[in-house]
This record gives structure tokens, C-alpha cells and sequence, in this order.
């Protein structure tokens, strides 16, 4: 069973190096939003919620944006509205 990093590893290797940076960055965020979301709840008692999740994880990554982070503005764009 491949671990987190062998799973990311694959799956941006087939990726051109613009659409690569996005996705290293969107799997980033990702991690970051769940580990933040889950020590709430392990910590705070708060409630685990998807849509709470995935609302946080695109205004961090509409920050990251803002700071210019390269490739993410493609992939983002390119997702359809929630």
C-alpha cells in the first residue's frame, strides 16, 4: 500500500510543470485544511463537516492565489462552481 507521498508522487508525475505546481499546491492545501480541520475536532470537539472543509480549503486556496502562487489560478478556474 503506498503512503501519502508515493500517491502524490504519482499522481502529478504525468502532469506538465504548470498544471504540476497547481496540483503540488491544491494536495498542499488539502492536507493543511484537514489537519487543521481534524485537530478541532480532536482538540475542540467540533463537529467534522465536508462542505465546512472544502468552503475553508478554497479561501486558503484564493489566498495562495493572491500571493501568486504559480499554477493554481489554472486549476482553480478550471473547477466548476460548488
Amino acid at each position: 500500500m503506498a503512503g501519502f507521498s508515493e500517491w502524490w508522487q504519482q499522481a502529478g508525475a504525468s502532469l506538465n510543470t504548470e498544471t504540476r505546481r497547481g496540483f503540488n499546491s491544491l494536495v498542499a492545501i488539502g492536507a493543511w485544511m484537514l489537519w487543521k480541520l481534524r485537530n478541532d475536532v480532536v482538540f475542540i470537539g467540533a463537529l467534522p463537516k465536508i462542505d465546512h472543509a472544502l468552503l475553508l480549503s478554497r479561501e486558503e486556496a484564493n489566498l495562495w492565489m493572491l500571493a501568486g502562487t504559480k499554477g493554481l489560478s489554472w486549476l482553480v478556474a478550471a473547477q466548476p462552481d460548488g
